[in-house]
């Protein structure tokens, strides 16, 4: 028994990498949601999340999430969260099986922080970027069950003094977009709306409105997508990241921008147009 607890503690003790997944899978594999299987396809059984936006602006960048979670043709979850903190200058946003993504979120936040702790210093963001990538693909057996998950990471990159975004295909590609993303069911909506509406250099402000607008007009075309439920005061997620940190908008913050963002649908269904220049 004394052996077996040194051998235990000496493990802990000594990892042999920074990669907090990696200790997972040579301790306890059966904890890794990729080391499940499934006997059948179960895509279309478990709820899905939706639309993610991110647009960088003059010093940050935002990520702006629905709550909407369906079942097939059924709304499962009306108030979903999915963007999710995971340093102090990154965020990821989930679209795909709500449930593999959650749990990829939360891996994913331990495994910067093992990390960092191990290393005494933070990765940079490329690399975080990079450490996503190969924990997606990671999940590519579930994924081919059905189970798929397609993150988008933002974050603060302190050399460029800028948000960065990078979206992902299913294998675990890693791909830098320039100015403003959009991944989920209602991303080809949403990502029409950013290409009229999107200005660099744009305050923080101004790129909020724009997200909640990419978001409304995804809602409008997306059954998948959630719009602003008013009645039951559930709003878009919004996250910015400065060179200060993340930041998630508070729910009287938010309200107050979908207000801004209603009061001008009430006059003009359609939402802002962009300008001919």
């Amino acid at each position: 028994m004394a052996a077996q607890r040194g051998w235990t503690n000496d493990l802990f003790l000594d990892t042999g990498s920074t990669s907090f997944t990696e200790f997972v899978a040579s301790y306890a594999p059966g904890l890794l949601p990729s080391r499940f299987e499934s006997a059948a396809p179960a895509g279309d059984l478990i709820p899905h999340a939706t639309t993610i936006v991110a647009a960088t602006f003059a010093g940050g960048v935002v990520m702006a999430g629905d709550r909407r979670a369906t079942s097939g043709n059924l709304i499962s979850q009306k108030d979903m969260e999915k963007v999710f903190r995971t340093d102090e200058y990154s965020c990821m946003g989930i679209a795909g099986a709500a449930s593999t993504g959650i749990e990829l979120a939360r891996l994913y936040q331990v495994e910067l922080e093992h990390y960092e702790k191990r290393e005494g210093r933070t990765l940079s963001v490329q690399g975080k970027a990079n450490r996503l990538a190969t924990m997606i693909r990671g999940n590519l057996p579930m994924a081919l069950q059905g189970m798929v998950v397609v993150p988008m990471f933002a974050a603060y990159d302190e050399e460029r003094e800028g948000g960065r975004i990078f979206s992902y295909d299913v294998g675990g590609g890693p791909y830098e977009q320039k100015n403003f993303a959009a991944i989920g069911s209602g991303s080809l909506f949403a990502r029409g709306a950013l290409k009229k509406l999107y200005r660099e250099g744009a305050s923080a402000e101004e790129t909020v409105l724009a997200t909640i607008n990419a978001l409304y007009d995804a809602a409008d075309d997306d059954s998948a997508t959630g719009g602003p439920d008013v009645t039951r005061k559930i709003w878009p997620l919004i996250a910015m990241i400065t060179d200060e940190g993340f930041r998630r908008l508070t729910d009287e913050e938010v309200e107050g921008y979908v207000q801004r963002v209603l009061d001008v649908r009430m006059r003009d269904p359609d939402g802002p147009t962009a300008p001919l220049r």
